[in-house]
């Protein structure tokens, strides 16, 4: 009798980071979960996995039985078992502290770190019955290595994140689930087309291309996804300007906040 197919479960499936890890495992034979509140994005994302070993489950991460009620009918479809569970879902949030309103900060915190911490709780008594060998990735952000102007209720959720993986990595060992995060730059997905926020009308694409940084494809981050199940790393590093970013945070520290303060003052803040 041959080995039980391995399974995934990500959130935020409809689109982005979420629909490249879909396909990446898909590809590979795995036994694909998506999540997310879009419907036709996750039926768009089940159209691109071959085969039939693939499901969708429409979930909001603020809402923490909802993630029991997907995972358990996950982890049925998928033949009783789940092996990673990608906590993925996340929004953009950019702009001057002083002029985000209430509502935008709550939402941001609300499925960038809430969602985390719920689907983390959630996740672990099926991780636990796959242990070892099991895991829960975290996608983080470049905005978790180093904060920027204009990037305060982002990188906040960011930086959580990543503590929240250096926590339970320890926390879960004793489980034998790995715990990681994700750490990618600028990357290829819907999120460049919005403008942070409300009240402003330039895209998050042209300030970045402004910047002179570079726009990671979608399927690196997938690659890491992948490895990072099959590895052993903490942090993993996805893009140019996430490993620059993480070399001067760590050895040039004030020179980051330097160029920060510049950038921030070229802004007029």
């Amino acid at each position: 009798m041959g080995q039980q197919r391995r399974s995934i479960f990500i959130s935020g499936g409809a689109s982005g980071i979420g629909r490249a890890i879909a396909r990446h495992f898909g590809e590979r034979d795995w036994f694909v979960g998506i999540g997310d509140v879009n419907q036709q994005g996750m039926e768009d994302t089940l159209g691109l996995i071959p085969g039939g070993f693939k499901y969708a489950h429409k979930l909001d991460v603020r809402d923490r039985a909802a993630w029991d009620e997907a995972l358990n009918a996950f982890r049925t479809a998928a033949g009783g078992r789940i092996d990673v569970v990608v906590n993925n879902a996340g929004i953009g949030t950019g702009g001057p502290l002083a002029e985000l309103d209430t509502d935008e900060i709550e939402r941001c915190l609300d499925i960038n770190l809430k969602g985390v911490l719920f689907g983390a709780q959630a996740a672990h008594p099926h991780l636990l019955d796959t242990a070892p060998g099991s895991a829960l990735v975290n996608i983080a952000s470049a905005a978790g290595i180093a904060g920027g102007t204009g990037m305060s209720v982002y990188s906040a959720t960011k930086f959580a994140v990543r503590g929240i993986a250096e926590s339970l990595d320890a926390e879960w060992a004793p489980d034998g689930i790995k715990v990681c995060s994700i750490c990618p730059s600028f990357i290829e997905t819907p999120l460049l087309d919005g403008t942070g926020n409300r009240r402003s009308n330039e895209m998050v694409r042209d300030r970045v291309k402004a910047a002179g940084l570079e726009i990671t494809p979608v399927e690196e981050v997938a690659e890491a996804v992948w490895n990072a199940v099959h590895g052993e790393e903490l942090h993993y590093l996805v893009g140019k300007t996430a490993r620059r970013l993480n070399f001067a945070k760590r050895w040039f520290p004030n020179k980051v906040r330097k160029q920060n303060r510049a950038g921030a003052a070229l802004l007029g803040r």
